[in-house]
């Protein structure tokens, strides 16, 4: 049950493939999550073999840091499609098609963030799509589909409906690209402001563990009968499951959507 587990987080993971997160990375998370069972068996049960029990831990630290490397990814992406944004607006006022101003956004998007970010792949795929006759709005279709961001998603939308309204679409896309830059800015704002907060959870995460093992220093032998009783063992099991609901309610806290 826990080797199937294991296999199991080893071989998830394609959407990282995608952004370049490959078995390097799920190789590093194995050894962090195995690092942090051993110390959570440790210390709330005082043997390494209770790792063997606590393995379907990591199935939620997995899906946990899929989440955290998926924010951390839209974070930047969002980063970089505010500026293709501005570039795009600036090109279309000075008269380009909307086309040519996709293909003349990528030497500013490689200056700002060199040609292996994500913003320039995702032009160059946008360029050669172009250059193969298939339609913007199909492009940009795909690009919001791959990146995963619901801004990237309502632009690709908005300029789709322009495009067959056959407004004017220099000003359809300056009243979109104002509104969605503004939701960046937003977030990036509330961000800023909840980062002490974060550090305050991590420090009350840590806090536990930390009196546990000063304890057990200080005063040895002091939890053996909770180590070496069953009773001892339900209620540093009641404790562990109390810890992680307190996890997750402060997870949740801290995470403010927009």
């Amino acid at each position: 049950m826990n080797f199937v587990i294991l296999k199991s987080l080893f071989l998830r993971g394609q959407t990282y493939r995608k952004h370049g997160r490959g078995t390097g990375e799920r190789l590093l998370f194995l050894a962090e999550g195995l690092f942090f069972t051993a110390v959570v068996a440790k210390v709330f049960y005082g043997t390494f073999a209770a790792v063997l029990f606590l393995l379907p831990l990591l199935y939620p630290m997995w899906k946990r840091f899929q989440r955290r490397r998926r924010e951390k990814y839209k974070r930047k992406m969002n980063d970089q499609f505010k500026e293709l944004l501005s570039s795009l607006l600036s090109s279309m006022k000075a008269g380009y098609s909307a086309e040519n101003a996709f293909r003349s956004a990528y030497e500013d998007m490689a200056f700002l963030f060199g040609e292996k970010s994500h913003i320039c792949k995702a032009l160059t795929r946008i360029c050669g799509g172009l250059d193969s006759h298939i339609p913007l709005e199909t492009l940009l279709g795909r690009f919001a589909m791959e990146s995963g961001t619901e801004e990237i998603r309502e632009f690709a939308d908005v300029f789709a409906i322009a495009k067959r309204s056959g407004g004017r679409m220099s000003e359809i896309l300056l009243r979109s690209a104002s509104l969605i830059q503004d939701r960046i800015d937003v977030e990036k704002e509330i961000g800023i402001l909840i980062s002490a907060k974060k550090m305050e959870q991590v420090i009350m995460d840590i806090v536990p563990f930390a009196i546990i093992v000063y304890i057990s220093v200080t005063s040895r032998g002091f939890f053996s009968v909770l180590y070496r009783s069953p009773g001892g063992i339900i209620l540093m099991s009641v404790c562990l499951g109390i810890y992680l609901t307190a996890f997750i309610i402060s997870e949740k806290i801290v995470d403010i959507k927009v």
